[in-house]
């Protein structure tokens, strides 16, 4: 049923691995997607992956440092797999614990990690447990507890008394007895319903000598307080003695209370000297360290941190993600010397964010030009977005940046939609080419703008306009699309066969900063319609995004967190500013930072 199970280091040491009968290929590839898609982006807050054909199923041992993968086809239903892993887990660790405590990735390389019978007999077990439960038969109708209700039972009552009869008729008796009761005290009928018998005697006779007491206590004899009773406490007189020998006493008992309380703290220490201190002891102990995390520890600091990220704009749902998987990674974790809870999982939080906000894969615009120039063919760029983010701005400052680098730009308006979108990009051109005149480059115009008016279709006038490209020698094309909104399904397939017709080298998603939960619907729904339009089997998705007005939110940075996190692909531009010049790299800690701050 299982295709493999293994268990490695985050340093990358396998120290076992399972793989099923008739299982051909190599587990290698679903694991380095696990690890590279999920582990090394922080994304563990949920503990499974699907890769292809398989679904894999992760549990981290944060002590230990280990991660254990277990993989099996994901059209199978096995409601084992998640109690298997936490039992694999378990017992690998209590039989191999003195070995894993050796730190080296050197020590663990000359371990011999023999677990094939153990893991053989917890999954046997497991298999079993799950054929008895999915083997139960159904309750008859007799069995079930809707069979015992009747009528009767199913009459509302009131104080105990009925409110309708069956036949719709009032009782009688039912008047009577109640009448009889406002006037008088109610004696409760089957009082001692669910009291044993000792209970049941115990009662009576509490209740016989209350009686007593109250007949006594109408005549209550007048009584003499006692002289030596009184003086006992009076300093003055022949009661000197007394006195003494009642402080005395007092003196003993307290004495005999202070001793007591000692031995009781003695004897706590001594109990628990073999598993830890008590007292003064376990908490210096919890001060300095040694204390493994628990999800209960962190509990209200994950909460507070949650609406710390949601303060800041991160969307909620990525705040919650967030928050989990910092839980999974410090859960059975010990803490450091003299650490407390907060300031651990604020530094684990930094660092997830730190890492999620640098990209798996760099995208070095520049490199990839040049690569593109040795093929002897533009390289593609298409922007795509919602509406009013700044996409045309962004082009032109795109634009300027890559002339400033030496290189021709082709703007192709593909926005035949908006009013004025053609004329807006020629304006750029225009004055993007008096910043730097054909005179200095040869006599040629270092940026063109390739228009056909508008109402046509914008996946043609790309195609064209990259021939035209191609055929003049132009570095690099910059596609500007219509803005449109994520539900527009119409334009939304435009889009989609725009990219699918012309395969762009690079896809950017423009969006705002300010935005908050609204980034992750734009990005999902965005990257959504261009698998569902695409006419190959890799479909192409958004491979980069661009922020605009970061200069407008202070620290309310959380908008880059939401969309690096939903699409996995990093930040390439940050827009600052109105002019030309104002087009920054994400500085990932500097972003930490602000969103960290208080």
């Amino acid at each position: 049923m299982l295709d493999f199970f293994t268990i490695f280091s985050k340093g990358g040491i396998v120290l076992w691995c399972f793989q099923g009968a008739g299982v051909t290929e190599s587990f290698t590839g679903p694991v380095n997607a696990l690890i590279r898609s999920v582990i090394l982006q922080e994304r563990s807050g949920n503990n499974s992956y699907t890769h292809e054909a398989l679904s894999l199923k992760y549990k981290l041992d944060n002590e230990f440092e280990l991660i254990f993968v277990v993989g099996f086809q994901k059209i199978l239903t096995l409601t084992y797999v998640d109690k298997f892993i936490d039992d694999i887990q378990l017992h690998f660790r209590d039989r191999y614990k003195n070995d894993l405590e050796q730190k080296g990735a050197l020590k663990l390389i000359q371990n011999n990690f023999d677990f094939d019978d153990d893991f053989k007999m917890l999954l046997r077990e497991a298999e079993e447990s799950s054929k008895a439960r999915s083997h139960a038969t159904m309750r008859t109708f007799k069995e079930s507890e809707k069979s015992q209700k009747t009528v009767k039972s199913m009459i509302e009552t009131k104080g105990g008394e009925k409110v309708k009869e069956p036949g719709g008729k009032k009782n009688k008796n039912t008047k009577k007895e109640g009448k009889s009761s406002s006037s008088g005290p109610k004696v409760v009928e089957n009082g001692n319903q669910g009291l044993t018998p000792e209970e049941i005697i115990q009662k009576k006779r509490e209740e016989f000598i209350l009686k007593r007491t109250m007949v006594h206590s109408k005549s209550p004899k007048p009584q003499k307080p006692k002289e030596k009773q009184m003086r006992v406490w009076d300093m003055g007189g022949s009661s000197t003695k007394e006195y003494a020998i009642v402080t005395k006493n007092l003196a003993c008992l307290a004495l005999r209370f202070t001793m007591n309380h000692c031995l009781a703290l003695f004897v706590d220490f001594s109990s628990k000297k073999a598993g830890g201190f008590g007292g003064m002891f376990g908490m210096l102990k919890g001060l300095v360290g040694s204390k493994s995390l628990t999800r209960e520890d962190m509990e209200s600091v994950l909460e507070k941190m949650r609406e710390h990220l949601i303060a800041k704009n991160v969307a909620a749902d990525i705040s919650s993600q967030l928050c989990d998987s910092v839980a999974k990674k410090l859960e059975g974790k010990v803490m450091g010397t003299f650490t407390t809870v907060a300031s651990t999982v604020k530094q684990a939080l930094q660092d997830s964010l730190v890492q999620i906000l640098q990209p798996k894969r760099r995208v070095d615009i520049l490199r990839d030009v040049m690569e593109a120039q040795s093929q002897r063919r533009p390289f593609v760029i298409t922007f795509c977005g919602v509406n009013g983010v700044g996409k045309s701005t962004n082009l032109a400052k795109i634009s300027f940046w890559l002339i400033e680098n030496g290189f021709t730009v082709l703007i192709a308006a593909c926005d035949t939609f908006r009013a004025g979108a053609v004329e807006q990009l020629r304006t750029h051109q225009r004055r993007l080419n008096s910043l730097h005149p054909p005179q200095q480059h040869g006599g040629r115009p270092v940026v063109q703008l390739y228009e056909k008016g508008y109402g046509k279709d914008a996946a043609g006038i790309a195609m064209e306009a990259i021939a035209y490209a191609r055929n003049q020698a132009f570095d690099v094309v910059l596609v500007d699309t219509a803005g449109r909104m994520q539900d527009n399904a119409p334009l939304m397939t435009a889009l989609a066969k725009l990219i699918a017709v012309n395969m762009p080298d690079l896809v950017l998603f423009v969006g705002e900063a300010l935005v908050g939960n609204e980034a992750v619907d734009q990005l999902v729904k965005f990257n959504q319609a261009l698998a569902d339009h695409s006419m190959s089997d890799k479909p192409r998705l958004i491979d980069g995004i661009v922020l605009t007005k970061f200069d407008t939110i202070d620290d309310k940075v959380g908008a880059a967190i939401s969309m690096t996190y939903i699409t996995g692909q990093p930040i390439v531009f940050v827009g600052t500013g109105q002019t030309y010049n104002d087009l920054r790299s994400l500085n990932a800690r500097a972003v930490v930072s602000a969103l960290m701050k208080a």
